[in-house]
């Protein structure tokens, strides 16, 4: 599942996740599950027809990620794994942050943390130049949907639906969107 609030120049890009790091840190070896929220550039395209044609629209680089991961071995809703990636290097994010806060009250955490999206784009060294007033304003006016679609999430991670490793006797495997 793949959610996209877009705004002048920046999105929020929040979707489930199954996930094996092929060289964890001590003690996070195994699959994990949950959600992963990204702060990306958009780029608006040119038009491909009149002037009433859709325009195309890329969701590009990420500039800050929040991952709201726990062992598929623990209990759903542990969040044990759950961490932040407070810069990202181009398309890749710098390390895993742990934060008390944030795994004991997750949904706290990123609703304060995209309240002050300013302070969060500061800390990931992202240039102002790239993020409008409107961004801003849009943000913190649509982050209380924003935090109901990760809750809508997180609920599908908890019944199983959701978070679920590809099939491997599916002919088709199953879209990772982050």
């Amino acid at each position: 599942m793949l959610y996209l609030f877009g705004f002048e120049r920046i999105g929020v890009v929040v979707s489930d996740i199954y996930f094996v790091d092929p060289q964890p840190l001590d003690g996070q070896e195994g699959a994990e599950r949950g959600v992963r929220l990204e702060l990306r550039t958009l780029e608006p395209g040119e038009l491909k027809g009149s002037i009433y044609s859709a325009r195309p629209i890329t969701v590009d680089r990420p500039i800050w990620r929040i991952d709201l991961l726990e062992a598929v071995t623990s209990e759903p809703g542990s969040f044990d794994r759950t961490h932040h990636h407070p810069g990202v290097e181009g398309w890749e994010p710098g390390p895993r942050v742990f934060d008390r806060k944030l795994s004991a009250e997750p949904l706290k955490w990123l609703g304060e943390r995209l309240a002050d999206v300013e302070s969060v784009l500061k800390q990931a060294g992202a240039n102002p130049d790239e993020v409008t007033p409107e961004d801003v304003a849009g943000l913190r006016e649509r982050t209380p949907e924003i935090i109901e679609a990760v809750e809508r999430l997180l609920d599908g991670i908890r019944t199983g639906r959701l978070g679920t490793p590809p099939d491997p006797n599916a002919t088709s495997v199953r879209a990772s969107w982050l």
